[in-house]
Order: structure tokens, then C-alpha cells, then sequence
């Protein structure tokens, strides 16, 4: 009996760039529509707002209603969390992030990306306490969401139908973290270690169920850009991992944004993949 085919998806980092008009936008989109635009172009898109502040429900509802059939968001978290708490007793501001209406996004939300600062160093017990807080399932959800306190400023959301898998992905940045006692730790946990594509983190480990690459490269040291044989490089190792089941969010995130879209298109296509609502 074969396996599960594991689902690759490909997009970019947030969708509002500028520059983005008259190259990925046709000319004369109104912004309004750009995120049901690109929800036709691409299969997912890391929500960045979220690193910021906390949104409201109102508005996870209205990007899940603007975006496709079959398209779903990754959320990332905020900073609150990962630079200024840096992890440490830090289950109320969680508590009230989960609250604040990811759920919102319903059959459409996808994986929660975590970004450490590059001078957080790696500690096991600060690590071990914070990757076992994040919610795995939906009643751990909701008894962590449950515990919000009154600095959230909206009703907690706390619906919980259409909501899949729930994931964590994690961005280490600092140099101490190249540590085998780091994969083993996520593995535990089902945490999947972002995937950076850099020539200081060109590892492609794989910690949880599921793959979460920022492609920030390539890892190249004379490389400007992804070319397509980088790209077909990724779309040859992306699908081994689908082929052995495991799901793949792949986002470009790298310094050449203008050509971010292009280069999630590319992927995808080199995958031969469809969109999910074609």
C-alpha cells in the first residue's frame, strides 16, 4: 500500500511591496484586491503583520475570504514573544496572540512561524519551556488561548471548526544553535527548523512532519539571486520529501524581494504542480 503524497506550497513573504506593482500587480489593481491576485498566483503567503502586533479576528476573516480556494496563510508570531520576552515567561502573551483570531482563517490557516533574533543563543531549557507551550492540538489550543489576559483588545476568537493541523516552525539565527542537541529537541516536539537556504545556514534538516523553508539564498557564495537551476535544485529536493509524505511550505524571503512571486511561480512549476484551485 503507497503512502501519503505530502503537499508542497509556494509563496512569498507578506503581499503588500510596492514594487510589486506593474511587476507581479498588473497595472491599475487597486491594493484592495493584491491579496485575492496573488492567492491566484501563489499557493501561500506568510502573514508578517502578526510579528508587529496582534490583529483582530475581523481582519484574519477577511484575508481568508479574499484568498482562494485551497490557499492557505502561515502565521508568524510575534515579537513580543521572540525578541523582547526572548522566549522566557512568556505563556500570557502567547495565550493572548493565540486569542487574538488566527483561527479566524479557519480551513485556511496554516503553520505558526516563530523568528528568533540572530543574538538569542541557544539554551535547552528556555528552548525545551517554549516549544512545549505551542498548541498541537485543537483543546491545547484552547486552553492556552483560554488563559488571555485584559491586554488583549478584542474578544478572544476561540472557534475552533475547519481548523487542520496544527504547526510550528522555528527561525534560529544565532550560531549556537548548530548543535545536534537543538534537532533532537524540535524532533521531540514536531517543530520543523526553518530551512534558510544561506551560505552561513545552508542546512536542509528536517525536525518535525513537515517542512518550513525561508529561502533566503541561494547558498551560494557568488550568487545574486535564484537562478533556475538553483530552482530546480529545490524543486528535485522538495519533491523527495513529498514523495516520502511530508508536507512543504516554501517561501522566498530573501533580500531580492522584487522577484520573489516570480521565483515561488517557478518552484511551483517546476514541481508541475497546479494551483489549488485550478
Amino acid at each position: 500500500m503507497m503512502g501519503r503524497q505530502g503537499i508542497a506550497r509556494t509563496g512569498t513573504a507578506g503581499w503588500v511591496f510596492a514594487a510589486w506593482r506593474g511587476t507581479f500587480y498588473p497595472d491599475g489593481l487597486v491594493q484592495k484586491n493584491e491579496l485575492a491576485f496573488a492567492s491566484s498566483r501563489l499557493s501561500s503567503i506568510e502573514i508578517n503583520a502578526t510579528f508587529r502586533a496582534n490583529q483582530k479576528p475581523a481582519s484574519f476573516a477577511k484575508w481568508a475570504d479574499e484568498a482562494g480556494d485551497g490557499f492557505v496563510f502561515a502565521v508568524k508570531g510575534p515579537q513580543l514573544v521572540t525578541h523582547i520576552k526572548r522566549l522566557r515567561n512568556c505563556e500570557v502573551e502567547l495565550a493572548n496572540f493565540f486569542a487574538s483570531g488566527p483561527l479566524a482563517l479557519g480551513a485556511k490557516l496554516g503553520p505558526f512561524v516563530w523568528q528568533l533574533p540572530p543574538n538569542l543563543a541557544f539554551d535547552a531549557d528556555v528552548l525545551g519551556t517554549f516549544v512545549a507551550l505551542l498548541p498541537r492540538t485543537p483543546a491545547d489550543y484552547l486552553a492556552l488561548a483560554g488563559k488571555a489576559d485584559a491586554r488583549l483588545k478584542s474578544e478572544p476568537f476561540l472557534d475552533i471548526n475547519n481548523i487542520g493541523p496544527l504547526r510550528h516552525a522555528i527561525e534560529l539565527r544565532h550560531p549556537s544553535f548548530d548543535d545536534p542537541a537543538v534537532n533532537a529537541l524540535l524532533a521531540r516536539h514536531n517543530v520543523a527548523r526553518v530551512i534558510a537556504d544561506t551560505v552561513q545556514s545552508p542546512q536542509r534538516d528536517l525536525t518535525a512532519d513537515f517542512a518550513y523553508c525561508r529561502l533566503q539564498g541561494p547558498a551560494r557564495a557568488d550568487a545574486t539571486g535564484y537562478e533556475p537551476a538553483d530552482i530546480a535544485d529545490w524543486a528535485k529536493t522538495i519533491a523527495g520529501w513529498t514523495a516520502a509524505g511530508t508536507d512543504v511550505f516554501a517561501y522566498f524571503v530573501h533580500e531580492d524581494k522584487l522577484h520573489a512571486p516570480a521565483n515561488a511561480i517557478a518552484l511551483r512549476q517546476a514541481m508541475g504542480l497546479a494551483l489549488p484551485g485550478d
